[in-house]
């Protein structure tokens, strides 16, 4: 006997492509360099705005006070190092992603996993306003003329990367990854061409005129910058948050791309800030920073135009970490019951669209309040993005403290440093830009932490109604008579298939009219009586001329009377929807009336038109 090895099975051809899509499973989930580009855009392009707000933020001192950007740049990379480092331990302890909520709710109880989840929303919404009205601003720079229509940019933006992600979350991080190495490649050009030359090639923007310093370099004006500086860190998160969207093995996928991550970021960060001390850059009117270092490194040719627009594009795509992100956040709170169950619902792709769908009317919102002005949304933003930084460090510290394991002590010094410098951070930014707005996250948070905590309370009493998780007895034997009402109007064929239907049930069947009109109901009672089929026909009358409340007056005295009482209702589906408006509404009005009065079950039957 020769044995031979067993050819694998292949997956017959199926020509549904959503069947066909169940079969590949992984491949619609994300490699570590497609992570890079759908879940690290936010993170990378950060560079675009991180830097210049160090800059803004000494700029009171004077133009001197501008050589402190390197060091405050390097303070926030040893920052970033210690969150690199914690989110690599964040995935491998929470390996279904959620980030800083999953790990409160591990760690630090029911409170801390509300608020960490409240300021994760608030951060992801803020990071698709941020990110689009950041790339407006940067294609303005480039494009004088679209200054005046940065809100229609930045709504064009959020529909692409909604209908993208709606289609999934893999093949968006193919259409991100081409864009995603440009703008690398552009900043990396930046830095190097700005070493090769002592002084600007050129020099764009508008003199906002001499600087007059106001306050002088000192420990609060520096806590200001490296708090200011600090939204150069946001997104470093989401992958932590995103980790089941990976492929297998999804955990070593997503810490690769963590410290992918950081090693680019910080590089970046550092080149731009060694520039901006080597220039000595300084705002100017109707430019950005970064357009100016580009302009400074190749002048104003092709160059500075690819550049800006790479810029301009990889902000815009950047709010796609949030659609990676947030729709699996909120998966893991309706598997939690503290919002809506049909956040948890994926399509064939497989795609929360719910999530998708949320993320996006909020955004909208967002956008439209503030008109695309990215620096009234900073302060807020960067505030909620260092809740959850410090939420999840101190859930590490709480881990590694019980756990004990091998080097837990080192791991939680790491957490333990990072926790303060966050919370420090935080502090100082909300304290400085209360009154430009970051008082709304006074407002807005615990309004949130309350919704979920009232969602959570809802499901727990239905549950408890309902009886969910707990065994019920064995049904009694039926004591009531069944009564199977079919309300009609006319004689037709649609009234023959209902009073079939009606009569294949287990129950006595009486078929109803409302005498609306006087002359239609004796139409119907002479052709019914012509018809014989073979059930009785009760007219009931309507002094107030109302189908529902009278139907629903009839069917709560046969429930008096200890009837089990179905009512049989029939619809008109049609082929096309436009078509549905053509026909009578009465029946769904109907059917809300008879569930929300009576404890009569009400029954469908459709009959479709083609």
């Amino acid at each position: 006997m020769v044995e031979t090895l067993e050819t694998p099975k292949k997956h017959p051809l199926v020509v549904d492509r959503r069947m066909r899509r169940d079969q590949r499973g992984d491949a619609y989930r994300l490699t570590a360099l497609g992570g890079l580009a759908a879940l690290s855009l936010d993170a990378l392009s950060s560079v675009a705005y991180g830097p210049e707000a160090i800059v803004l933020a000494l700029i009171p001192a004077g133009i001197g006070a501008v050589s402190w950007t390197l060091p405050v740049s390097l303070a926030i990379t040893a920052l970033l190092l210690v969150l690199v480092l914690s989110y690599r331990q964040v995935i491998a302890v929470h390996p279904d992603g959620g980030g800083a909520y999953a790990v409160a709710k591990k760690d630090l109880g029911r409170g801390a996993a509300l608020l960490a989840a409240a300021s994760l929303v608030v951060d992801y919404v803020l990071t698709v306003a941020v990110s689009l009205a950041a790339g407006a601003a940067s294609l303005a720079s480039a494009f004088p003329a679209l200054a005046d229509h940065l809100l229609l940019v930045t709504l064009l933006g959020l529909v692409v990367l909604t209908v993208l992600n709606l289609i999934g979350i893999a093949e968006s991080a193919k259409v991100l990854m081409g864009p995603t190495i440009v703008f690398v490649l552009a900043i990396f050009a930046v830095i190097a061409g700005g070493f090769l030359h002592h002084d600007p090639v050129a020099v764009i923007g508008t003199d906002l005129g001499p600087v007059e310093p106001v306050e002088a370099v000192g420990i609060v004006l520096l806590l200001k910058a490296f708090s200011a500086g600090c939204s150069a860190l946001t997104g470093v998160e989401a992958i932590a948050n995103a980790v089941p969207a990976f492929r297998t093995p999804a955990v070593k996928r997503a810490q690769h791309t963590e410290m992918a991550l950081g090693a680019l970021l910080g590089i970046m960060l550092i080149g731009l800030s060694m520039l901006i001390r080597q220039y000595h850059m300084v705002p100017r009117g109707d430019v950005t920073i970064l357009a100016q270092l580009s302009a400074a490194a190749f002048g104003t040719g092709w160059m500075f135009y690819l550049t800006n627009i790479a810029v301009t594009v990889v902000l815009v795509l950047a709010a796609n970490t949030s659609f990676g992100g947030l729709p699996v956040l909120l998966s893991l709170l309706a598997k939690d019951h503290r919002v809506a169950h049909a956040f948890a619902m994926r399509s064939e792709r497989p795609v929360f669209r719910y999530g998708v769908g949320a993320l996006a009317i909020l955004a909208a919102i967002v956008l439209l309040i503030v008109k695309a002005d990215t620096h009234r949304l900073l302060p807020v933003f960067a505030i909620g993005v260092f809740i959850g930084f410090t939420i999840s460090q101190i859930g590490l510290v709480r881990h590694w403290r019980e756990v004990r394991g091998p080097g837990w002590l080192p791991r939680a010094l790491l957490n333990g440093f990072g926790a303060v410098l966050t919370a420090v951070a935080g502090v100082v930014l909300l304290l400085e830009k209360f009154r430009e707005g970051a008082w709304l996250l006074l407002i807005i948070i615990p309004a949130l932490v309350l919704l979920f905590a009232r969602t959570e309370n809802y499901y727990a009493q239905v549950a408890k109604v309902l009886g969910l998780g707990r065994i019920p007895p064995v049904p009694a034997p039926g004591t009531k008579t069944s009564l199977i009402v079919v309300p009609v109007v006319t004689v037709s064929a649609l009234t023959e298939q209902a009073l079939t239907t009606a009569l294949r049930l287990d129950g006595e069947v009486v078929a109803v009219a409302v005498a609306i009109e006087p002359a239609s109901a004796k139409r119907l009672g002479a052709q019914w009586k012509e018809w014989e089929p073979g059930v009785p026909l009760m007219v009931l009358p309507a002094p107030n001329r109302s189908l529902v409340a009278t139907l629903v007056g009839y069917v709560r005295k046969q429930t008096a009377k200890g009837h089990q009482v179905t009512v049989l209702l029939t619809q008109v589906e049609t082929r096309r929807w436009w078509h549905r408006l053509l026909h009578n509404p009465r029946g769904p009005v109907l059917t809300a009336a008879l569930r929300a009065r009576t404890d009569a079950v009400v029954a469908t039957l459709a009959v479709r038109v083609d």
